[in-house]
């Protein structure tokens, strides 16, 4: 008994940081350290910015990429991966904020915690191997386009209208704005964000967005000018509390919890597979990374901070300077703590819409052009699902896109495995030479989505005695399709006549016999019966 719950559930030790990952800490620690730096000076705008978008405020993006950011390097899955608040967090959280108000956002990130913790023991994460190439691109271009659009009012200075759909909010700030224009925001916003594309394609390896930020305060600090900014920021972080908790609203929230555990399961493994491909010969451990952003989820909120996940755009930049080990992820929550405790006040000085330009810029960065194109021209089944992918990003929300996403693949999936069954008369020297008698070989799988197809062509055969029926192609059946098998078998022998099905495989005979389309042999002799008489109608 106790084996066979082993061999389903990882143990408890197996989600816990292992001794080989301590000691990975003291591989390369000056290297390590170096990389924490350049990350926690990249993460810095990204946190604050996400943190506005969120509806929570800087602070609270602060808080999670500091909590969040060092737990998950600690018990997560993957050496090199960098958590904190992301883009694709952010489009979801903003309607549960409107909803349930900053205490439901936090009460979501804890039971998204805990749900996450669940999927890591029910070993959900080897499910990402199983998400098309196009849903991802698809999700990815509907994030980019939805945090581009979330950054439209703070780009243009304008207070945030109110509403939960992207669209109409930028809309309407793109209203208020013709009516009162506010150019020195504008301004800002389209500089931060030219200099966050542009210096990323001259030099990937500065850290841009920081610089943008930097220049952008300063000159609206030494020009005085009249834009809105992030404002007072704690040096510390609070103590912990589960004063937001309403048990009461519980069963309402877990809808939006689970929202945000799929999502927060989904980024992390994606990014965590991008640090694997940008390292070969080394994989991450699913169960392991759902475990780690299951902790820093529930850690995040007792802080005040926003849910977490891992971040592709840090993560990427993790790996390129040389990161050797965890450390560098865990030294980046250090460094942006420390920074926030000696600079809070300069800090809070950042324009908003310099923030709206780097979240631009980063938008724009996070389509891969080419990807995106070649997908599109591979097939048109991967340009639908691509589109309906981003278009369903943009109008719902991010879980419902990638359902969507994964149902119309598996469609197109069942259309292409209808496509390829055939049933064709055999060659003329594997005929019999009984007259009357004619074989035919069936190829490919026998599934609910070719069933019907298959009994149609198999009740048209005309003019014999006799038909053998070769499965030796078959390469898969189910119920359904067996059961088509079965009709078509009965109704031939309504007709006077006699069906042998022959070179049905070990991995199918099972299903046949089950369903009585051929007599159930025994298992013993099983090796040496190649066919057998169809079953009789029943």
């Amino acid at each position: 008994m106790n084996s066979s719950r082993t061999s389903v559930l990882p143990s408890r030790t197996s989600v816990l940081p292992t001794l080989a990952d301590l000691r990975s800490l003291t591989r390369s620690p000056a290297r390590d350290l170096l990389c924490g730096l350049t990350v926690a000076v990249v993460a810095l705008p990204l946190a604050l910015g996400f943190g506005v978008s969120s509806g929570l405020g800087a602070a609270a993006g602060l808080t999670t990429a500091v909590v969040a950011g060092a737990l998950a390097a600690l018990f997560g899955g993957s050496a090199r991966q960098v958590s904190g608040p992301t883009g694709a967090m952010t489009v979801v959280l903003v309607p549960i904020v409107h909803r349930y108000g900053a205490d439901g956002v936090l009460t979501v990130g804890l039971l998204a915690g805990v749900l996450l913790i669940g999927l890591a023991f029910a070993r959900a994460g080897a499910a990402m191997a199983y998400v098309p190439a196009p849903v991802i691109a698809g999700f990815t271009l509907g994030i980019a386009a939805v945090i581009a659009l979330q950054q439209v009012p703070n780009a243009l200075g304008v207070p945030l209208p109110h509403g939960e759909q992207v669209a109409a909010v930028a809309a309407r700030a793109v209203e208020e704005f013709t009516r009162t224009p506010h150019w020195p925001a504008l301004l800002l916003a389209v500089c931060s964000a030219a200099a966050v594309v542009a210096g990323a394609r001259w030099k990937p390896a500065v850290p841009f967005s920081l610089a943008a930020v930097a220049a952008a305060t300063a000159v609206a600090e030494a020009l005085h000018l009249d834009v809105h900014r992030i404002g007072a920021l704690p040096a510390v972080l609070p103590e912990p509390s589960l004063g937001f908790l309403d048990v009461a609203r519980v069963p309402s929230l877990l809808a939006p919890a689970a929202a945000v555990a799929a999502l927060a399961a989904l980024e992390s493994l994606l990014s965590a597979s991008v640090a694997d491909a940008m390292r070969p010969g080394e994989r991450h451990a699913p169960g392991k990374e759902l475990f780690g952003q299951g902790i820093a989820n529930l850690a995040a909120p007792l802080f005040g901070g926003v849910p977490a996940t891992g971040a592709i755009a840090r993560t990427a930049v993790n790996v390129r300077t040389g990161a050797a080990s965890r450390l560098a992820a865990l030294a980046h929550a250090v460094i942006l703590a420390g920074i926030v405790a000696a600079l809070a006040p300069l800090v809070g000085r950042i324009p908003l819409a310099a923030l709206a330009g780097v979240l631009l810029g980063t938008a724009v960065r996070m389509v891969e052009t080419d990807a995106v194109r070649a997908m599109a021209r591979a097939t048109r089944g991967d340009a639908l699902v691509l589109v309906l992918t981003a278009a369903a990003t943009l109008a719902l929300d991010l879980v419902r896109a990638v359902l969507i996403g994964l149902a119309v693949s598996v469609l197109l999936a069942l259309r292409a495995a209808v496509r390829s069954t055939r049933l064709t008369p055999a060659a003329a020297d594997e005929l019999p030479g009984a007259s009357g008698t004619v074989t035919y070989r069936f190829d490919g799988p026998l599934l609910f989505a070719a069933a019907h197809r298959f009994r149609r062509a198999l009740a048209e055969v005309h003019g014999v005695t006799a038909v053998e029926l070769r499965l030796s192609g078959l390469t898969a059946v189910d119920a359904t399709g067996a059961l088509a098998l079965k009709e078509a078998v009965q109704e031939l022998r309504g007709r006077g006549v006699e069906v042998r099905v022959s070179g049905v495989g070990p991995e199918h005979r099972r299903v046949l016999e089950s369903l009585g389309v051929i007599p159930e042999v025994p298992r013993p002799n099983r090796g040496a019966i190649p066919s057998a008489t169809a079953a009789p109608a029943s």
